[in-house]
């Protein structure tokens, strides 16, 4: 498809630079089957929804993973210290990590890169992009409390660019369930919710699943290519046990709606779904979702609201429908919804 079929014009202003206070009290845009537009709150979402309605959410922990390193002149031949940003995107295993980096060019195969007095990583290889792999003077557990001690948050880039994260991100940009680190960027559906919010969903009969999938910085990439065939999808890491597939695909027997939180929860319980039913598996997914895209297991998402001509604005096209979600995205703008990983949410229904 066209990519410019995706695109539209957000104002400057529309991106929010800090999440609502509390969490649910952000603004909520409910979607309906017919593409009905309702202005709610996420607190909302207990009158929303009905019993036996079941919300899949994603467990994975943000961690630390933007750093500032240096490459020492005396380890370089001389020419002064060289400064740079790193953001960590993909574990290889073993202390090599995937980054990208700024400025690239001032990174060559060989480089040893001081992140602190005792964290470094030599360049082992490097990409175009901005993309290379580091192989750490550490693994395991004393890699991740390293990157604890000397890195930030990953804030996304359009709100790093507008300002430093500091110790109110730490709070801000994680999930209160989150469980299991390993993602380099939040399940930003997710920050919308709150002990309190839970506890009322689970009295209103509402039922809640759990998986895992790690986000990668690549959520971020643009798409550069002119038709979504010529995309290059980035690739994320997923697991689904047996209970949870069990649970969710009794429900689905019965009837009752499955709604993802996010999506990566989609992208992952769709992944484990290309038999045509859900089943347990931990692997890789590069699955790209586009409009005439079948869903086997989602009937509805709960997403905030993305980027133009984005891979995730194509994914909620395919939910809804390109017009739908065309004037749902016209309208949220109109009216000063709040965009991007800190911004508003939105409730989606599969076109009927």
């Amino acid at each position: 498809m066209d990519v410019s079929l995706f695109d539209f014009d957000l104002p400057e202003s529309a991106i929010a630079l800090r999440p609502a206070s509390p969490r649910d009290s952000a603004r909520l845009l409910h979607i309906g089957v017919s593409g009905d537009l309702t202005d709610r709150i996420v607190r909302d979402l207990p009158n929303v929804l009905r019993a036996g309605d079941v919300l899949v959410f994603n467990e994975t922990k943000v961690f630390p993973a933007a750093f500032t390193a240096i490459r020492p002149a005396r380890e370089h031949g001389g020419g002064g210290d060289v400064s740079v940003t790193v953001n960590l995107h993909k574990d290889r295993s073993l202390g090599v990590w995937d980054a990208f980096v700024r400025p690239a060019k001032r990174v060559r195969i060989g480089d040893v890169l001081h992140f602190d007095e005792g964290l470094k990583a030599v360049v082992v290889e490097k990409r175009e992009g901005g993309d290379v792999s580091f192989q750490f003077n550490a693994t395991d557990d004393a890699l991740l409390s390293a990157f604890e001690r000397c890195g930030a948050p990953p804030l996304p880039p359009y709100i790093a660019r507008k300002r430093a994260p500091d110790g109110q991100d730490v709070a801000d940009y994680q999930t209160v369930y989150a469980k299991e680190t390993g993602s380099v960027a939040a399940p930003t559906a997710g920050l919308h919710f709150t002990p309190e919010l839970l506890e009322r969903l689970e009295a209103a009969g509402v039922q809640s699943e759990k998986l895992i999938l790690h986000v990668g910085a690549g959520t971020f990439l643009p798409v550069k290519s002119d038709n979504t065939d010529d995309h290059d999808m980035h690739s994320e890491w997923f697991t689904i046990d047996t209970e949870t597939v069990d649970r969710l695909n009794a429900a689905k027997a019965d009837g009752r709606r499955v709604i993802a939180v996010g999506t990566t929860a989609l992208r992952a319980l769709e992944s484990a779904s290309q038999s045509g039913t859900l089943e347990a598996q931990s692997r890789d997914t590069d699955i790209f979702i586009t409009p005439g895209y079948q869903f086997q297991t989602v009937d509805g998402l709960m997403t905030n609201f993305h980027l133009p001509k984005s891979t995730l604005f194509m994914l909620v096209s395919a939910l809804a429908g390109r017009e739908v979600m065309q004037a749902a995205y016209a309208h949220a703008i109109e009216t000063g919804y709040r965009f991007y990983s800190y911004g508003d949410s939105s409730l989606i229904w599969k076109a009927g």
